[in-house]
């Protein structure tokens, strides 16, 4: 007598790569040509362009098929849209997507990397902060993206506009060290006249820690007797912002 015995096809265990849906597929070149990306952007600019246009003008081609647009949808779908999240998406993750080989891959990173550093170039003009707001939009780009904590400052003329941004420390990603005689030592070598503090945490939650609270105290205690005030501070997230001024706590 046989015993039964259960087979487990070796071939369930494989990772394939993500994949597209086939059903409805037509050519960009069947597209009318004012609705080609690349057609479309010299029509009507670039800003006419959707991010998956965007990104199909990089990615040039798509696979056997799917378009490029088609591929590029895929690529941001499984990033729910968000810019910020595919920016932290390593080649290898990239290359899972049935049609993005290496140099496809490398071409997305690159765009990113390349807005990202255009966004943290240095103050050319003195952005006015006259809100939370205003702060976060000057500083965001530099710790949104990030998977550790960092802790920067904004220094401030007497007009409320900002003349420098300076990171105080990095940590690991659960917190980070700030000084605060570090810090107002930075602020008057800056000759600043008011201060505001910023850090992220990765996780993406915005609530402040005991230890986050602790340290506005301190500087905020610091900033009135050196008469240079501590007007804000933000904990940033790929989420958003909490503001302990829009809280009252500052």
């Amino acid at each position: 007598m046989f015993q039964s015995i259960n087979f487990v096809n070796p071939l369930l265990k494989i990772k394939h790569p993500i994949m597209p849906n086939e059903t409805n597929y037509r050519s960009i070149l069947d597209w009318a040509e004012e609705d080609r990306p690349r057609e479309k952007m010299l029509l009507k600019g670039c800003h006419s362009l959707s991010d998956a246009e965007l990104i199909a003008i990089l990615l040039g081609s798509g696979s056997i098929g799917e378009s490029a647009v088609g591929l590029a949808q895929r690529i941001l779908g499984s990033v729910e849209n968000n810019l910020h999240e595919l920016g932290k998406r390593s080649l290898q993750d990239l290359q899972r997507f049935k049609g993005v080989g290496e140099a496809k891959a490398i071409s997305i990173a690159a765009a990113l990397e390349l807005g990202r550093r255009r966004q943290i170039t240095d103050l050319r003009e003195r952005p006015r902060i006259s809100s939370s707001r205003d702060a976060f939009n000057v500083i965001a780009p530099f710790l949104t993206d990030l998977h550790h904590e960092e802790f920067w400052l904004l220094f401030l003329n007497k007009a409320c506009e900002v003349i420098s941004r300076e990171k105080l420390s990095i940590g690991g990603s659960a917190g980070t060290v700030a000084d605060v005689k570090l810090a107002f030592k930075k602020a008057l070598d800056a000759r600043a006249s008011a201060i505001i503090a910023v850090h992220n945490h990765p996780s993406g939650n915005l609530k402040p820690s005991d230890a986050d609270k602790e340290l506005t105290r301190k500087m905020k205690e610091a900033g009135k007797v050196l008469d240079l005030p501590l007007l804000d501070h933000l904990i940033i997230s790929e989420r958003g912002y909490y503001s302990f001024a829009d809280e009252g706590l500052v």
